[in-house]
Order: C-alpha cells, then structure tokens, then sequence
C-alpha cells in the first residue's frame, strides 16, 4: 500500500471499536438471557399443569381399583377418555397423529393438555387449562420487558464501556500522539527525548508500558547508530588530514625531484632520499590504517572491546610529537616532555594515539609563541599550552562535534573525538582554560 493510499485510508478509533463491540456482545448475551427466561417460563408453567394432572391421574386409578369403576374427575376442566375418538373435534386428529403430543392449542384461544393414565395406557386424562396459563396471555408484554430490559442493560454496558476503553486505551492514544507529533525523519532522536522527559513514569508495568519501552529502546539504539555514522564520517574525514597531507608533500617533493626542478649535484648529495620519502609514505598509511580501525571501533556499539594490554606512552608521545611537528614551523615553541611520562597505561595503542594526535595537533595548531607542556601524575596525562584559549562563548560546548573558535581553520572534530574516545573507554577528560589551555585525561587504572 503507497503512503497516499494509507492516508486515505479512514481512521478507525480503537476506543469507539471497543465499545462497539463491547455492546453488541452485551446485545447478544441479553437475547440469550431473555431466551432462555421465556424458555423457562414455558417449562415451570407446563410443569406445574403436568403434576396437577399426575397428581389427578393417580387419585382417578386409585379409586378405580378400590370401587371398579372411574369416577368423575375433581375439576369441572378435566375429562376422562377411554379412547383418542372421543377427544374434541379440534384437537382429535392432531392427537391420532401424534400418539406422543401431550400439549394441543385449540380454538378461540383454548389449550389442552393430555395425560395418560400410568397404570390404565387407553385411559386418557383431557384439561383444558387455557384458564390456569400464567405467561401465553402475558407473552406479548414479557417479550416487550425483555426487550426494554435489554436495551437499558445495552445502554448502561455501553456508558461503563466508554468509560473502560478511554481509561484502557489512554496509553495507546498517548504513545500514537508522541509518535504521530515527531517528523519521520526525526523519529529515532526526538522519541527517545520526548518519552524521557514527557511520558517515561506515565505507562503502567502492562502490554501497553512493554510496548512504549521496547520502541523507546529500539528507537533509541537506533538513534545512536545514526550518530555513529554521521560520527564516523565526520572522524574520518577529520582524522585522514593529516597523514594524507604528509603522502601528499613527500609525493610532491618525489616529483620534484624527479623533474630536475633540483640541481643534480644537490640529489647527489641526498643519499637514501627516495628511501626516505617511502618511508614517509608507509608510516602515513599505515597512520591512517590504524586511524580507520579505531574509528571503526567507535563506529560501532560503545560495549565493544577494544584489545587492551600495556602500553608505553613516552613512545607514543614521541611519535605524535614527530607527525605534528609540520604545525610548529616557524614558530617560537618549545615542547617539553616530562619524564614523568615514562609510564605503561592499561590501553589499546591504536585509540591512545589518535587521541594524542589529537590534543598535540590542537595545541601545537593554536600555539604562537611561548610552550607546549606534556607531563603524567596520578594517572592523568596533562597537555599545557600557552595559545589564546578558548573563548567563553564556546567554552561549555567545546566538546561538541563541529565547535571551534572564529579563528580556527579546522572542522571542530578534534575534541569532539577525543571525548567519543574516553566515553568508550572509561577515561576521564576535562578542559580548562586560562591562560592558555590545559587538557587532562584521567585513565582507568
């Protein structure tokens, strides 16, 4: 079905269907009751004729046995017959047929019961108790009651019918509301936010409560996938800059060189140039290998394990000191590297160094004049710097994605990364700045 068909489609409230339904069940049920209460009627009046009649019946063969003859019956209504031939004209023939019939109607609005005698079968007890009939005569009215009856019941089921479907389906109503209040586009990020705030406490622990949490959950994973991706993208476009700049100069200075744009005596005095520009180019793509495997890690659920085991950091210090020292030509900085840095941390490499390229590309980037400071206490690794710091209208969002300063020629990734980093693997960041800028980073220990 196209989503023009499924607009047209007419709205069928749940609540209305459920009283709908809930007073033709009450409509059916009473037909029953009134059915089987006429029914009933019928029998306790019949059966009240029939044990006169036994009753009678067995004072006539009583007598008979004890005098040898039959006596006239007690009532003026009751007649005795020794064959079916002698019945009533209206009622003779339909009695010959139907040997079985006890019950006849007759003329003129007469009716007859016939009982045979137990102990004399050709001996037939006839009352005609068209007077004694309790419910015939009423019929008409009983059926009117009946059906009033059952239309005030209808009525009232109805009304407590309302009633019970606004209270059952006011979950449902509210969930379609928070669901059919958020743009489609925007359904897995604004639901998960407005059932938090608005709705969380309002749906019971029922099949309704089940429902809202398990979309609410489902949505929100979803959510996160979306942010991951939009993430990663973001990551890797902002992370690749770097080594790709670095395979790009060593490719530009190859042609140059083999341009001739160089004296020859000059590439001469070179030894292992070209070794050395390959050089560059393999750590540059191996740089971005490493770099593509640890956002990958990010990119996919935040509990997925990264492998740990213990890691140098002056090393690794050291080589990011070395990929982003092209950021501090020309520039009077000086970078001090504590010893205090000659420590192991419990982490993954790979994640470890992009967070430091990270932090030493933004320091050495905003640095101007005067040092970078790199030093360990306490298990926190603290980058110092002496740049311009961060201005106080961005400061509290400085690590959000795509927040930078006015000065600034980057995306605003860096920090925005270095946090999605420490989230995933339980470390601790803060971000101070004064005079400059301070960044710490408090590992798991």
């Amino acid at each position: 079905m196209s989503a023009q068909q499924h607009n047209n489609t007419r709205f069928r409230s749940l609540s209305r269907r459920m009283v709908v339904q809930f007073c033709l069940f009450t409509l059916v049920i009473s037909a029953v009751y009134g059915f089987i209460s006429f029914v009933l009627m019928y029998t306790l009046e019949d059966s009240f004729i029939e044990q006169q009649l036994q009753q009678e019946a067995a004072y006539l063969s009583a007598q008979q046995q004890a005098n040898g003859q039959w006596p006239q019956p007690a009532r003026s209504n009751l007649q005795l017959h020794f064959s079916r031939s002698t019945l009533p004209d209206e009622i003779r023939a339909r009695a010959e047929a139907e040997p079985q019939r006890t019950e006849f109607s007759g003329q003129q609005g007469r009716h007859y019961h016939l009982h045979t005698v137990s102990t004399q079968p050709e001996v037939l007890l006839l009352a005609e108790v068209s007077q004694q009939l309790l419910v015939r005569p009423i019929r008409g009215g009983v059926l009117q009651f009946l059906v009033i009856s059952a239309l005030i019941v209808s009525c009232i089921a109805c009304l407590i019918a309302w009633f019970v479907s606004r209270k059952t389906t006011r979950p449902l109503k509210q969930l379609a509301a928070l669901v059919d209040s958020v743009p489609s586009q925007q359904l897995p990020q604004q639901f998960s936010k407005h059932f938090a705030s608005q709705f969380a406490n309002q749906f019971a622990n029922d099949e309704v409560g089940i429902l809202a949490r398990t979309l609410q959950q489902s949505l929100t994973g979803i959510a996160r996938a979306l942010q991951r991706e939009k993430s990663f993208t973001a990551d890797v476009s902002h992370e690749l800059r770097t080594p790709l700049a670095v395979i790009k100069n060593a490719v530009e200075l190859w042609q140059s060189q083999q341009s001739g744009s160089k004296p020859a005596a000059q590439l001469q005095t070179e030894p292992g140039c070209e070794q050395q520009l390959m050089t560059r180019i393999y750590d540059a793509a191996m740089q971005m290998e490493k770099t593509v495997q640890t956002l990958l890690i990010l990119a996919r659920e935040e509990h997925t394990a990264a492998k740990h085991s213990s890691t140098a950091l002056m090393p690794l210090l050291e080589r990011a000191i070395l990929d982003n020292s092209l950021l501090l030509h020309g520039k009077p900085v000086t970078v001090q590297l504590c010893d205090s840095c000659q420590v192991s941390i419990n982490a993954n490499a790979d994640m470890l160094k992009v967070l430091l390229d990270n932090l030493l590309s933004n320091a050495f980037k905003y640095t101007e004049a005067g040092e970078v400071c790199i030093a360990f206490s306490d298990n926190c690794l603290q980058i110092r710097d002496t740049g311009p710091g961060i201005a106080a209208d961005i400061y509290p969002h400085i690590t959000e994605a795509g927040v930078k300063g006015r000065h600034s020629t980057g995306f605003g990734f860096g920090l925005a990364i270095v946090k999605r980093l420490c989230e995933h693997q339980g470390w601790q960041m803060s971000v101070s700045s004064d005079q400059g800028t301070t960044v710490s980073v408090c590992f798991a220990t």
